[in-house]
């Protein structure tokens, strides 16, 4: 097995492990056995158990806002549409068989402050979705497209948060309603040319 066939099935077995339990209670020797990768070849590829959280937590990232953008392209051409779709997208991946919320909040949670590169990690994936929005907030015509962006951001969140405890998907239905309503008031307060 070379080098990224190891690293693949790594952090294919981390993303479902660590998503699952969490990162502290799954061992190296269990990622080891669940990748089918020797110890000697998992620290090759993951000097330590925190590299590969990073990695893990980096491409869950691309991953994750790569399908909300494929979803909302997909699903929506009008500037309302593609906000609502966001909310649909969140509902349906909820939704989900094994949702267990935001991985970046939990791995925050678990390692954040003791794991600068987790933290990082984390900031940097909430930094990206920021940006993703405030390009569907600018073709909103918000008047502050970034402030709505930090808003959804909010709403997002809570609602990941929300139906991880509660089991119910619904609050991304309740996100979506916020959204629309903060979007509105957001347009109104642009100045018209």
């Amino acid at each position: 097995m070379d080098h990224e066939e190891a690293r693949t099935r790594l952090l294919d077995a981390a993303e479902r492990l660590f998503y699952e339990r969490g990162i502290q209670t799954v061992a190296m020797d269990e990622l080891r056995a669940a990748s089918g990768v020797s110890l000697k070849r998992l620290y090759q590829c993951f000097p330590s158990k925190t590299d590969l959280v990073e990695e893990y937590l980096r491409r869950r990232d691309e991953s994750w806002r790569a399908e909300l953008s494929e979803y909302v392209d997909r699903t929506a051409t009008t500037p309302e549409g593609r906000l609502s779709a966001v909310f649909d997208w969140l509902y349906a991946w909820l939704a989900g068989p094994g949702s267990r919320g935001c991985a970046f909040i939990n791995s925050f949670g678990e390692l954040g402050a003791t794991a600068d590169g987790v933290a990082r990690a984390a900031r940097d994936h909430k930094r990206a979705v920021r940006e993703q929005l405030t390009d569907i907030t600018r073709d909103l015509g918000a008047d502050d497209p970034s402030a709505l962006a930090e808003q959804l951001v909010l709403l997002i969140d809570g609602a990941i948060t929300t139906a991880a405890i509660s089991g119910d998907p619904t609050p991304a239905r309740h996100a979506r309603a916020a959204a629309e309503t903060l979007a509105t008031a957001a347009a109104a307060r642009a100045p018209r040319a």
